[in-house]
């Protein structure tokens, strides 16, 4: 091998790849699969051809797959000793399963047929802690990569799933996202010189610690390619490689290895083998693996999805349990076979069907403010029509924020007033310590001794407006905890603020960022659908403001 420039640490955590360290070297890739009950979704594989598009471009590498405790610390244990001294960047990519206490975070081992608990993974999972450290020592050339895929593991009194708060040395730069994010980062933008910071960003991947925006971890000019081992006519090898992956199943793989058993890509070949096996899915994951759907695409996906009534829990482009298990809902429904994986073909049909029911939803909010419309008008005319106290409060009750609600208020108040001239005094001195109070205590005081008052209707309309204030208040609270739960990212805030605009609703700067003028016009929005008038994003209001934006969509 050529003298390398670069030492690359990389825990790859896959599916389907066998188990135990498999290959030596200065630098470390590390993929697991198999997580007992527990099943890593997509990312994977492309996580390893990102590694083996760094390896041929000469970056050496130590090699672990589907590894325990002991693997793992055995490949970290040779890429410490194959770290030159020098200026060489030293890049890990982790890419799995991750779970964090206050006081660290761990990267899971593989074991099947057990469950991940919390005694296993402080005692066999690999320590980011202990990663940092090493990278520590090279401050300014230290690369931490750590992409998360799909999987909920119990983490009991001890730990919580995911990758938690990573106490950063300086001098060392850390990239995280989803694990198919992270796998196109590193195939497209590391080896070809492009800052961190901007490559880092077109992936949607959230960059800490050391990051100004020229760093750049690995250039091309400094990265040296392996010396070529002595290769006979390698043409039909690759030849038949290339046919075995456009038939991409069992057979063309192992016709492949009937032919090369020592191939030069015998090893490939055996790795899908084996994933073949421990996926009865492998096809129709592959089939929506090779649509190379980016986080845009994805996140329509869930969009479309939740339009139809299907919790993707969350619209965030990251394919989770929730979202596997709305597609797997949605192709149950339109009589598709529930794979949980989606094909071109029925990313269209559900994209229709969606077009379809967005404009249904629009339809049925212009028939219900119409109704409304109408209704208030009704209820306006009957209180002018009987000028009694009653109607008007009754529209008040029913439309506080009416085109009539300011001159049916000026209406009460007056009657109010008469009121007030005509009441005894001792029932006006009553009156007016339960206003001057302006509790619910205070009026129910009132009432209790002043039922038949001259402001009995006065003090029960202040105690329902405050009912509804505590009511709004829960719902607000609900609403928010809601949003929270959407895990909205800027994009996906910007796309509702511009829906608000084109709706005329003025939300304010379409920046991500939600203000006082943003919750106002969340507010109006949720106002002329019938919603709960909260001024947040819950997840009705989600579905109606999405349905609007696909009506002018081609």
């Amino acid at each position: 091998m050529g003298t390398m420039k670069s030492t690359i640490a990389a825990g790859i955590i896959g599916w389907g790849w066998a188990s135990g360290a498999l290959a030596a070297g200065d630098a470390l890739v590390v993929g697991n699969g198999q997580f007992g009950r527990l099943q890593t979704l997509l990312g994977a594989t492309r996580v390893a051809d990102a590694a083996q598009t760094l390896k041929a471009h000469g970056v050496a590498m130590t090699l672990a797959r589907d590894a325990d405790g002991v693997d793992m610390r055995d490949a970290f244990a040779r890429f410490m000793g194959g770290i030159a001294p020098g200026d060489a960047p030293v890049i890990v990519i982790l890419s799995g399963v991750f779970m964090h206490s206050a006081q660290g975070t761990y990267l899971l081992p593989v074991d099947e047929g057990q469950d991940i608990d919390a005694a296993r993974v402080l005692t066999e999972g690999l320590a980011l802690d202990t990663v940092l450290t090493v990278l520590a020592r090279h401050p300014g050339r230290a690369l931490l990569v750590l992409g998360e895929t799909s999987a909920d593991p119990r983490g009991g009194t001890y730990l919580k799933p995911g990758i938690g708060q990573l106490d950063i040395p300086q001098g060392v730069s850390v990239a995280q996202g989803p694990a198919l994010d992270v796998a196109r980062f590193v195939a497209r933008d590391l080896p070809m010189g492009t800052p961190l910071v901007a490559a880092a960003d077109a992936h949607e991947l959230t960059v800490s610690g050391y990051a100004p925006t020229t760093h750049v971890v690995l250039r091309p000019e400094d990265i040296e390619a392996p010396d070529a081992p002595p290769v006979i006519n390698p043409e039909p090898d690759h030849a038949a490689w290339d046919k075995a992956q456009a038939g991409d199943s069992q057979d063309s793989y192992q016709a492949y290895l009937d032919r090369y058993p020592d191939g030069l890509h015998a090893a490939a070949a055996r790795q899908r083998l084996t994933a073949i096996a421990a996926d009865p899915l492998y096809q129709e994951r592959r089939a929506e693996e090779a649509l190379q759907l980016d986080r845009a695409a994805r996140r329509e996906i869930q969009r479309d999805l939740t339009i139809l009534g299907f919790d993707t829990r969350g619209i965030d482009g990251i394919f989770g349990k929730g979202t596997r298990r709305a597609i797997g809902l949605f192709q149950k429904k339109t009589g598709l076979v529930a794979t949980g994986y989606l094909d071109a073909d029925q990313i269209a049909r559900l994209d229709q069907i969606a077009a379809t029911r967005a404009a249904e939803l629009e339809e049925e909010d212009r028939l219900r403010r119409a109704a409304r419309a109408q209704l208030e008008r009704a209820t306006w005319q009957q209180a002018m029509a009987d000028g009694q106290e009653s109607s008007l409060r009754h529209y008040l009750e029913e439309f506080p924020d009416g085109q009539h609600a300011d001159e049916a208020r000026a209406l009460v108040a007056q009657i109010d007033a008469r009121r007030a001239k005509r009441a005894a005094a001792q029932d006006r001195r009553a009156w007016r310590r339960a206003a001057e109070r302006d509790t619910s205590a205070g009026y129910r005081s009132y009432l209790e001794t002043w039922p038949q008052g001259a402001f009995a209707d006065e003090a029960s309309m202040r105690l329902k407006e405050m009912d509804r204030a505590v009511q709004h208040d829960r719902d607000v609270q609900q609403a928010k905890a809601q949003e929270a739960s959407l895990r909205l990212n800027p994009v996906a805030r910007s796309l509702a603020e511009a829906r608000l605009r084109a709706l005329g609703l003025n939300p304010g700067p379409t920046d991500g960022k939600f203000t006082v003028q943003t919750r106002d016009a969340i507010r109006a929005f949720q106002a002329e659908r019938g919603l709960r008038e909260s001024g947040f994003l819950d997840e009705q209001t989600v579905v109606r403001l999405l349905a609007d934006g696909l009506l002018g969509r081609n």
